[in-house]
């Protein structure tokens, strides 16, 4: 080759390495060579700054590179180059380095293997730091990883979101909208033969969270939902719905006779006893149970819950089945109550008055209204056809109310008239007197004192009354319109009752007039209350006196009063005037009037 092409091409091949240094030098790439054979290493400067030795050597001693690594790290590493020997292979490893600062650096290495010119086995390779790269790795496996825990947290979180939505907080049981979910998938599976619901709604449920506080209707809620569980097979479903109501699926029971034989269980179970603290509750269910044979399940609820509202109707811890008849008798009293609804409306519940008469000279003292109801289609409905309905369905107060207007109404016509018109006694049923809102509509009606009397017809707990209910009723008196308890005797009112009370007057109850002439006890029974009433000062009447006899009996007991049909029925008010005709006058002429 000619002297000028020889430097030319030297002059290239030094070009070359310049700029291979010059990149390796920009891209921190260190390069090194290790001959096995002499067991030595070379180094270029790229090398020592990796390790920040401060040396500039090319010979370095193979203790120098295995003491720069980390602790952790130095077997692996020595490891993979002694495979890379024994392979007579490419070498590739990572592992960290512990610089003179303490700083710990991650370095990448890959090398070739080669046999030089006088046949030695080497190794020629190259280092550069990749901990930027590791720890950008790192933090996405960090991200990643946080990612992960938060989908499955968000997961976990949505389960139990779908948990709460579909079981009941206090239980753990379904709830309604799991229910409804299970009851639609039903008619789509062919594994159900047989379906059955049971609608159960606890007893005496008000009572004892009234009477021990709702912590322990918590408790009876709890123990019916274990016993419940517990009571029926593994392929059934309980869900509690509401308050104190329950409804059980059953699915695939051989016939009717399983099906109550299981219900009766249920049943049983509930009737057991509850432990809560130091006392034991007795509850008990009534139950509705509604069934298929042929995976039918749209009604099965709603008749289930004809059934239960049967049950609860004819008193407490009793099993109905459903029946045509109940859905039909359920049908006619919705009827019943939407037609009493529109006769409110209309003005047609009215009063009709029965007297009532002083038992010593048998004047008329006073007047007992009456709800009738002047059906449009049926003529004059007695009570006992719409009054337990109207109170079912919370129409008892507006009943209340029409009566009261009405009877106002008459009154005044009366005295209009000029008629001496005496008292005035209406029913005021439990949920009327306990409307926050009765005494401000009773001043807008402007009732004269003395003029109308107020007679409590239901049960309203008068041993236990609440402070403000006794409360309610004393600004009752305060407007001048006396209290009579109705049905004394009859378990509706008690002697502790009274006392609390102090009513102006009450009504002994027909049951124990009924049997007074003939019965030496009763007489006993009446004549303890007449002096009970008159120790409180509390004036007597008797009703359900069907007989002179009755009325002699009873006068001679004590009693102030006396109200029955041995005197006159319920009349409207236009028949009612007679009894105030000017025309005769006097005890005996009013008495003649009447019938007496």
């Amino acid at each position: 080759m000619p002297e000028n092409e020889a430097t030319r091409s030297e002059q290239e091949f030094q070009d070359l390495l310049r700029r291979l240094e010059l990149a390796l030098d920009a891209s921190r790439i260190g390069v090194w060579e290790h001959s096995i054979a002499k067991d030595g290493i070379l180094w270029d400067a790229q090398m020592h700054r990796l390790y920040e030795t401060g040396e500039t050597c090319r010979q370095v001693p193979v203790w120098f590179w295995a003491n720069a690594i980390h602790p952790d790290d130095r077997e692996r590493a020595e490891r993979d180059f002694e495979q890379a020997i024994a392979a007579r292979g490419a070498y590739d490893s990572q592992f960290r380095i512990v610089l003179p600062s303490g700083e710990i650096r991650h370095l990448r290495s890959r090398a070739h293997f080669y046999v030089d010119a006088e046949g030695a086995p080497s190794f020629i390779g190259a280092e550069w730091d990749v901990t930027a790269d590791v720890q950008l790795n790192a933090e996405l496996a960090r991200q990643k990883m946080m990612a992960e825990a938060r989908a499955l947290a968000l997961e976990e979180s949505n389960a139990r979101i779908e948990h709460v939505a579909d079981h009941d907080y206090l239980t753990g049981l379904p709830n309604r909208r799991l229910l409804d979910k299970r009851l639609a998938e039903l008619p789509a599976d062919r594994s159900v033969a047989t379906l059955g619901v049971l609608h159960l709604d606890i007893d005496q449920f008000k009572q004892i969270n009234d009477s021990h506080g709702h912590a322990a209707g918590d408790a009876v809620l709890k123990a019916a939902a274990l016993r419940l569980a517990a009571a029926i097979p593994a392929n059934g479903m309980v869900a509690r719905v509401g308050g104190d109501d329950f409804v059980v699926v059953l699915v695939n029971f051989t016939d009717l006779a399983e099906l109550k034989l299981i219900t009766e269980d249920v049943q049983r179970r509930l009737r057991k006893k509850i432990r809560y603290g130091q006392e034991m509750l007795q509850s008990g269910a009534s139950i509705g149970v509604s069934w298929s044979a042929d995976r039918r399940v749209r009604n099965l609820l709603a008749e289930s819950d004809v059934a239960l509202y049967h049950a609860k109707q004819l008193g407490r811890n009793r099993i109905e089945f459903f029946t045509r008849q109940l859905q039909e008798d359920l049908r006619s009293k919705r009827r019943l109550v939407e037609e009493l609804k529109l006769g409110l409306e209309r003005g047609e519940i009215i009063p009709y008055y029965q007297v009532q008469l002083s038992a010593r000279t048998r004047q008329v003292i006073g007047f007992e209204a009456l709800a009738r109801w002047k059906h449009p289609d049926k003529g004059v409905l007695a009570p006992g056809v719409f009054l337990k309905i109207a109170d079912e369905h919370g129409l008892a107060a507006e009943i209340d109310a029409a009566i009261l207007k009405r009877v106002l109404e008459d009154r005044q016509f009366w005295q209009l008239r000029g008629l001496a018109v005496p008292r005035i006694a209406v029913n005021i049923s439990a949920s009327r007197l306990a409307d926050p809102a009765l005494l401000r509509k009773l001043k807008t009606l402007d009732i004269p004192p003395g003029a109308i009397v107020f007679e409590l017809v239901e049960t309203i707990f008068l041993d236990d009354s609440e402070e403000t209910l006794l409360d309610h009723v004393d600004d009752i008196k305060r407007l001048g319109i006396d209290i009579e308890i109705d049905d004394f005797g009859s378990g509706h009112a008690s002697l502790i009752g009274l006392v609390k009370l102090r009513p102006k007057r009450l009504k002994i109850d027909r049951q124990l007039v009924a049997e007074v002439v003939s019965s030496q006890e009763q007489r006993r029974v009446i004549g303890s209350i007449v002096e009970i009433a008159k120790a409180l000062d509390v004036e007597v009447i008797a009703e359900g006196i069907e007989t002179e006899s009755h009325a002699t009996v009873l006068a001679q007991l004590g009693c102030d009063g006396l109200q029955g049909y041995a005197f006159g029925y319920p009349a409207p008010a236009a028949e009612t005037e007679r009894l105030f005709s000017p025309l005769t006058s006097g005890a005996e002429k009013q008495k003649a009037a009447i019938g007496g």
